[in-house]
């Protein structure tokens, strides 16, 4: 059997294209494939934005800058200060430490 549609002449009609085995279930799963594949696209976005090196370096800056506010505002809540002192006194101390190693390497 021809899959080609004719007109009145007998003439093969290209105005629609034939699936010859296309089934409900399948233009269901071609569908789903699609939004899959949009769901696969905003991810793949999303991660290259949490994984982009000038994203990640900005938010470290914005949380550091929120940390010395923190400490030395009195606006911070009490915990939000505590916080905000105990990790810049670990940075103090991990900065004293590489120095000290430094200067002893030199001598």
């Amino acid at each position: 059997m021809d899959a080609q549609a004719h007109d009145a002449d007998g003439v093969a009609s290209t105005s629609s294209p034939v699936h010859p085995f296309s089934t409900p279930a399948m233009v269901e799963l071609e569908a789903e494939v699609e939004r899959t594949r949009a769901e696969l696209l905003l991810t793949l976005g999303e991660l290259q934005e949490r994984l982009d090196p000038r994203v990640q370096a900005g938010r470290a800056a914005d949380e550091g800058r929120k940390i010395v506010r923190d400490a030395f505002s009195n606006q911070a809540s009490a915990a939000d200060r505590r916080r905000a002192l105990t990790v810049l006194g670990s940075v103090a101390a991990v900065v004293g430490v590489v120095v000290l190693i430094a200067v002893r390497r030199r001598r």
